[in-house]
């Protein structure tokens, strides 16, 4: 199959990863992406940024065929099938991952597994393998030993021996594959200080331990059951694959620079956390079930988040080793040419207020709904409540980061109410220490404020900040926090304000020509979507929210993924792919639909499952069952 040098579109990539890092592959069988042996390290194959000088490594026909893959049911193994003249092979690939090396207590073998296997007639294949470690910095000198190439710390093992192209930079293997025969290629990291080598043993061993990882606690833990459940469980995979295990830490995405504009400058760096997105992240995975992703978590933020004069930073590099300084790669052209090329984020200095309350909402969840204790680490969190007790009247950049000065934008000021109403509930249920009679009455002060200086009688709607006279999505938030009822007139004007300036064809933007200092457009932002749905819902239009979900779950890609926006004219995905953002709002949507008997239902507790799962989670009375607002 021609190779052809030409950008795919980003939602042709699937994702597979061992909770350590993840790797773009298209349907052709080329892996486009992959930085190792960690989210944040420096990629070896980087195509899809520059299909020149990132590198790739294919694994397809000679000969011309068809293909197209899929997920191994409820797993994060993916499965390509080539479809030629003389017969039909099948590629599966994926990072080895265990129970113990997903919780952090064991160092996987940091690899990428291909394997691939005959169905039907005699195909050649074809393994090239074009590494370009340091960004496509540089060529690596190659020491080949028949099956065997290493390169820089890295090793690519195949079936075969190996040829080198020096000059090209190349190391390529050509094989016939029979009916029933299974043949094993190997990239593995040869280790260092902070992630010693380990050996893979038996490729197909790592298959089946990685197979079964993937199906026990993804259908073990998940207590959704309906029309979407599939969606949810893709979700929730997507989002256990964004987990650095070995810090409990959560990145935003697993890659930098895709665009948000083709051929525009709107293109970040994603390898971090957010502690906003890793909070939204785990409130999805405890609504979905999933209560034991929680306590990681909240400890990296115990050894990570200290409160300084300014706050606390809105982004953290995953482990301490990690750099978030943002510079740009102008050896590379861009993904269709959208420069520029950034690793790190500048927006680690911004002041956001939003993520108090977000980190204080999924602490409160989690003791609520997924049984978490936080009395041994309340002395870190109680820190976070206090300062915006005294703060919370200071502008900031908001939630969507803007570059164009500070504004006191009702979001932020929202969540900041949400900080002080978790940590007052929390401080009174568990008996922990707090000045809550001090925290009551600057919440109250917040709620004043906003719905006084939030609000603008020329929209009949919450605007985006006291400064601006713009709609925000961002506001839709405000009766899914519990800020406003979501019946409330003013609620139901600015639903109603949102519907008809910021949606598109079912598509919701996050606002139009606000204040963010950078030129362009970007695309419809998925999780306002999905913010849109939930506010349907607590608004009474359980059945028009219903029928944005469905067209929205149409708009996934083949492979169930959503990167961070959908362009509505063409329906292409465009920035980092996948966004943990946009599954976080399936989760939520498809738990909202089903809490008030629109589709599905919500398990008030595990039961035994009948097939390979077994049994996962925690037992819940329907007290304790998840909600959405409080």
């Amino acid at each position: 199959m021609a190779q052809e040098k030409a950008y795919l579109p980003i939602d042709d990539y699937g994702l597979i990863g061992n909770c350590y890092t993840a790797a773009l592959i298209s349907s052709r069988g080329s892996l486009d992406w992959l930085c190792m042996p960690c989210f944040d390290s420096s990629s070896i194959f980087a195509s899809i940024l520059d299909i020149e000088r990132g590198g790739s490594w294919s694994i397809h026909p000679t000969a011309s065929c068809r293909s197209e893959h899929r997920y191994l049911e409820y797993t994060n193994v993916l499965e390509t099938i080539f479809v030629c003249d003389d017969g039909r092979v099948r590629l599966l690939d994926f990072m080895p991952v265990s129970s113990e090396v997903a919780g952090g207590t064991v160092t996987p073998p940091i690899a990428v597994i291909r394997i691939i296997e005959g169905l039907d007639g005699e195909v050649e294949i074809e393994s090239l393998c074009q590494p370009r470690p340091g960004y496509g910095l540089s060529f690596p000198t190659f020491e080949a030993q028949g099956t065997r190439v290493a390169f820089a710390r890295y090793t690519v093992t195949g079936p075969d021996d190996w040829r080198v192209d020096e000059t090209g930079g190349t190391v390529s293997c050509r094989i016939t594959v029979n009916p029933g025969e299974r043949l094993a290629f190997i990239l593995s990291h040869e280790g260092d200080s902070r992630f010693p080598s380990a050996l893979i043993e038996d490729p197909h061993d790592s298959l089946r331990e990685t197979i079964d990882f993937w199906r026990t606690w993804s259908v073990g833990n998940c207590t959704y059951r309906g029309p979407y459940y599939d969606s949810v469980i893709r979700s929730a995979l997507t989002l256990k694959l964004l987990n650095f295990a070995p810090t409990g830490a959560i990145v935003a995405a697993p890659t930098t620079s895709l665009p948000e504009e083709i051929g525009g400058e709107r293109n970040w760096d994603y390898r971090y956390t957010w502690i906003r997105d890793a909070s939204f992240t785990l409130y999805a995975l405890l609504l979905a079930g999933y209560v034991v992703e929680d306590y990681a978590f909240f400890e990296w933020i115990v050894r990570t988040v200290e409160v300084e004069e300014t706050g606390i930073k809105i982004l953290y590099p995953i482990s301490p080793e990690g750099q978030v300084t943002e510079k740009t790669l102008d050896h590379l052209e861009g993904y269709r040419g959208s420069r520029p090329v950034r690793i790190g984020n500048g927006a680690v200095d911004q002041v956001q207020l939003d993520v108090y309350g977000e980190v204080l909402d999924a602490l409160h969840f989690a003791c609520k709904a997924g049984g978490y204790d936080p009395a041994p680490l309340w002395d870190a969190f109680r820190p976070l409540v206090e300062w915006i007790a005294e703060n919370w009247n200071q502008p900031g950049n908001g939630i969507w980061e803007v570059r164009g000065g500070l504004r006191d934008f009702v979001y932020g000021k929202v969540l900041a109410w949400v900080a002080l109403d978790r940590g007052i509930k929390l401080a009174e249920a568990k008996g922990l220490a707090g000045d809550t009679d001090h925290w009551r009455r600057e919440r109250d002060r917040i709620r004043a404020d906003v719905l006084e200086m939030g609000w603008s009688e020329r929209l009949k709607a919450f605007k985006q900040s006291y400064q601006d006279e713009r709609l925000d999505a961002a506001n839709l938030l405000l009766p899914i926090v519990g800020f406003i009822d979501g019946d409330d007139p003013r609620m139901l004007s600015t639903l109603d304000a949102t519907l008809d300036q910021l949606v598109v064809d079912g598509l919701c933007y996050r606002y139009l020509d606000a204040p963010e200092g950078l030129s362009g457009k970007e695309g419809a932002f998925v999780l306002c979507t999905f913010w849109l749905i939930d506010a349907l819902i607590l608004a009474g239009r359980a059945q028009q929210a219903k029928q944005l979900f469905e067209r929205m779950l149409e708009r996934a890609t083949p492979l169930g993924l959503f990167a961070e926006e959908i362009e509505p004219a063409t329906e292409a995905h465009l920035g980092n792919f996948p966004q943990a953002f946009s599954h976080i709002g399936v989760i939520n949507a498809a738990v909202s639909l089903a809490q008030v008997g629109q589709e599905g239902t919500i398990l008030p507790e595990h039961t035994e499952s009948t097939g390979a799962a077994g049994t996962g989670g925690a037992r819940r009375s329907d007290e304790e069952r998840p909600r959405r607002n409080y």
